[in-house]
């Protein structure tokens, strides 16, 4: 098959799996596995082409985030904001340099320990959707920072191919009080500096 069409397919991937809790990254892995493709050029590509995810967060909160930019100097709550994102980036962001090499060479050629993550997590999800405790925060914008700190925890669950990043931060969230569409904005904000950072 040619190296376009392999893109193409991956790409379709992509896009219909970035943005709900299912792990992108584990389906791209186990599509490229399924269309025989080999390791490292394609598990990079499949990396890189989240960038176009990142755009599409940045242009969905666009006017929240200039409001945040432009408030930066004379705003406390749009400070609190930015540090509570980078206080939830920093766990993911050190785990990742940390374990970079057992990640990319052993974790991410494994099929196997993917489909079992895919299956966990969305047992995981189901559960927690229906026995959450009763939420204390509301405001995605406003959550306290360690709050913060725990849900950048759950996210290095994500370092585990097939576990999504988003679906672990929003279960995170939510096991500490966050109302659930605050747990998933405040998930969509993170993203922001986690995808930069990977690609």
């Amino acid at each position: 098959m040619p190296d376009w069409i392999s893109a193409i397919i991956l790409g379709v991937v992509e896009g219909l799996t970035e943005f709900i809790p299912v792990s992108s990254t584990g389906h791209l892995l186990l599509t490229k596995t399924l269309l025989g493709l080999p390791p490292g050029f394609w598990d990079t590509f499949i990396v890189l082409i989240q960038l176009g995810a990142i755009l599409g967060v940045v242009a969905l909160y666009f006017r929240k985030l200039w409001n945040v930019a432009v408030s930066l100097p004379v705003s406390e709550r749009s400070r609190h904001f930015v540090l509570s994102v980078f206080v939830a980036f920093l766990p993911g962001a050190l785990a990742g340099a940390l374990l970079h090499d057992v990640i990319k060479e052993v974790l991410f050629e494994s099929p196997r320990l993917i489909c079992w993550s895919l299956i966990i997590g969305g047992v995981v999800l189901l559960v927690i959707d229906r026995r959450a405790p009763a939420p204390r925060e509301t405001d995605a914008m406003a959550l306290s920072l360690r709050t913060s700190l725990l849900v950048g925890l759950f996210q290095t669950l994500a370092l585990i191919p097939g576990v999504s990043r988003s679906g672990g931060t929003i279960v995170g969230a939510m096991l500490m009080g966050v109302e659930k569409r605050a747990a998933a904005e405040f998930s969509f904000f993170l993203a922001m500096p986690t995808m930069a950072g990977a690609f």
